[in-house]
């Protein structure tokens, strides 16, 4: 029976989950007949597990949980995040006086320092931005316009990774390998340049989105107002004006997700060709890669459309817009009227939040983006015992080999995409805690006393050592989290996944607990990553990581046959009367979340605990995943999130269990309750 009922809703606060894996950095039920069911619900819960088991296992939790002030969500991975940052602060602060630290922990110290010296953040104003500025206002010609865009392209994007394509520049740049050639590595440009979210914000005419899109006008008036520019609405008219046009060149965030669309290499002769407007020579030489004889234009159109406006829009109304952006990307660096300007509209207009963070949590973001090994250094030495590593690492082992089993038993699968399945499986590289190798800030210069002019050094610092890559071949063991952050993340063009150091801690794993919990939150999560590399982006990639089409056409045709039901499943599910989940969007995770927890449950089954609990321990496994989902979100923030995250919210990814059998089982789910699937429309797809 396929459902399209609304779950229990909190107020205006909803589950939410979002992030490569889906969690928040350190630095980002009713009694029922069963009586065995009714003995072990959690206290507190109102409603049976058959009916909506988030709520089952997380009633208690929902009820007496507010979100904090600052915060536009609250949850399990919050939580342990916010936890985890406490600890980061007082070694970073006990590097800063201590004088046998390294003078790599020494430099992270004065970068928190300066960025916590607010007196002297008050007396340098605009200072360090000032020569950025005046870059721009010394604009001249067409020419000059693309070699200062260039100059302004930093690395900070992932569009594979961490599914991340938002950057305050006109671009943004990855550097990884390519994705035919494993060989070697190559810049891929994406679409970038828009203050607001996504294009849906430009293009969406509800009245909420109005809404939103006269604030952010007001905004852009009132930044530049502040900063002493003259006929503010004027400007800020044809800024937005002009940043709408970019967003009508985007592509949405599902086609962002489609990789096949994305394959597109470019020459340099192929940028004149296909995206005219743009004195592509001067952006590269701006860019530094002038050198560069191929690219991937990851998002062609918003290219062209961006080239386009280059040409179109006049120079005056380029050179207001890299102001605001310059002004907007840097705002919580400068003096407090900026950072107070900047959350007016960032964290209440868009999160929901009424109140902005504590400076210190601030200055210690900033720190894990700019040094961001330097601190996991700290972290690991101080909180990552060897014999945790040990443990997960064997986990790892057991999950894969579950894995393998399960594309041992999948009937429909032919003999030769069988075999190269279980190549990817066994070749998988996998990161525990810390990377093998860490990066090096030894040329970065930091000054205690200038905090802008750190992130700015920082940027181009970073910059400088992505650039250097092209030189380099790939690398299948380079992490891309650090080991402060509370997250995981499947890495398809190495075939290779990372489990930072920080995820590795209750409530996700806890030594003292028992294996049933365990398996249930971080084997869940160990299973989830594992599971990216056959959703129905990972199934693209072999096992050196190359786009390659290594299914028999009728293996393909019955996987995207069993995805496509669970992109039903998910679409049938509504935050909101006017929003439901977007079933294509969320996918990728979607599949990973349901195939990682059948990985991680079967692990579960032959380790010793799982033989001898039986129906209980089934149960504590099932909860024990509800549980690592509970969240809370603001209205504003949750929307936002359903509209442009490729993760469902918490609540929904806990749905996962009705296409589990093993779940009806230690449940006693039975035909009529809200959450029941008859047998046959259950998803099955590894």
């Amino acid at each position: 029976m396929k459902t399209s009922w609304t779950p229990i809703k909190t107020a205006v606060t909803l589950a939410l989950c979002g992030a490569a894996f889906g969690f928040a950095p350190a630095f980002a039920a009713e009694q029922g007949a069963n009586a065995g069911v009714a003995a072990t619900k959690p206290a507190g819960a109102v409603v049976l597990p058959g009916d909506d088991f988030y709520a089952y296992a997380n009633g208690e939790w929902m009820a007496k949980t507010e979100i904090p002030a600052d915060r536009g969500s609250w949850g399990a991975m919050y939580a342990l995040a916010e936890e985890t940052n406490a600890r980061i602060v007082k070694l970073i602060e006990e590097a800063g006086v201590n004088k046998s630290a390294s003078a790599e922990a020494r430099k992270a110290a004065d970068f928190y320092t300066a960025w916590m010296n607010e007196a002297a953040i008050e007396s340098a104003g605009l200072a360090s931005l000032k020569p950025r500025l005046a870059k721009i206002d010394a604009i001249k010609d067409r020419a000059a316009l693309s070699r200062v865009l260039g100059e302004f392209l930093r690395a900070d994007v992932d569009p594979l990774n961490a599914t991340n394509f938002n950057t305050p520049n006109l671009f943004g740049v990855w550097f990884n390998q390519g994705l035919t050639d494993p060989s070697r590595n190559v810049p891929y440009l994406l679409q970038g340049g828009i203050g607001l979210p996504d294009r849906a914000y430009y293009l969406d005419n509800s009245p909420k989105m109005a809404e939103l899109r006269s604030k952010y006008q007001q905004y852009i008036a009132a930044m530049l107002k502040l900063a002493g520019y003259d006929n503010v609405e004027a400007r800020a008219t044809k800024i937005f004006a002009l940043e709408s046009e970019l967003a009508e060149s985007h592509a949405s965030r599902e086609e962002s997700a489609d990789v096949q669309k994305a394959n597109n290499t470019w020459t340099m002769k192929d940028f004149a060709a296909k995206a005219p407007g743009m004195d592509w020579k001067a952006f590269m030489q701006g860019a530094h890669l002038a050198g560069q004889d191929r690219f991937i234009a990851y998002h062609p159109g918003a290219l062209k459309g961006a080239a386009e406006q280059v040409a179109a829009t006049d120079l005056a109304t380029w050179k207001d817009y890299l102001a605001f952006h310059s002004l907007n990307q840097f705002a919580s660096t400068l003096p407090k009227a900026y950072a107070d300007l900047r959350f007016e509209f960032y964290g209440k207009g868009l999160t929901g939040s009424p109140q902005q963070s504590p400076r210190w949590k601030r200055a210690l973001s900033a720190t894990n983006s700019a040094m961001d090994d330097a601190v996991g250094k700290l972290y690991v030495a101080k909180y990552f015992p060897a014999e945790d590593k040990a443990r997960i690492q064997k986990m790892v082992a057991d999950i894969k080999t579950a894995f393998e089993r399960r594309i041992d038993k999948l009937e429909w699968m032919a003999p030769s995409t069988r075999a190269q399945a279980k190549e990817k499986v066994r070749t998988m590289y996998v990161g525990v805690g810390y990377p093998d190798a860490w990066k090096s800030y030894a040329g970065l210069r930091v000054s205690p006393l200038d905090a802008l002019g750190n992130v700015l050094r920082a940027q181009e610092f970073h910059y400088t050592q992505q650039l250097a890559k092209l030189k380099q071949k790939p690398t299948k063991t380079e992490w891309h989290m650090p080991p402060q952050l509370v997250n995981a993340v499947n890495l398809p063009l190495q075939n290779a996944m990372n489990f930072p150091a920080a995820i590795l801690q209750p409530p996700f794993y806890d030594p003292k607990a028992s294996d049933s919990q365990n398996y249930g939150a971080i084997g869940s999560v160990i299973g989830h990553e594992i599971s990216h590399s056959f959703d129905d982006t990972g199934a693209q990639f072999d096992a050196q990581g190359r786009l390659r089409d290594w299914w028999t056409k009728e293996d393909l045709a019955h996987f995207k046959k069993a995805s496509q039901k669970l992109v039903e499943q998910y679409n049938a599910y509504k935050p909101f009367d006017d929003l439901a989940i977007n079933g294509q969007l969320t996918l990728s995770e979607n599949l990973s979340d349901l195939a990682g927890l059948a990985a991680a449950y079967d692990a579960f089954k032959v380790s010793p605990s799982g033989k001898s609990t039986g129906v209980e321990g089934d149960r504590a496994f099932f909860t024990g995943f509800a549980q690592a989902w509970r969240s809370k979100m603001r209205e504003t923030s949750l929307r936002r999130v359903v509209l442009t995250d490729g993760h469902s919210p918490g609540q929904y990814r806990t749905y996962t269990v009705r296409n589990l059998d093993a779940w009806y089982k230690a449940f006693d789910v039975q035909p009529g309750q809200k959450l029941y699937l008859a047998p046959e429309e259950r998803v099955r797809v590894w």
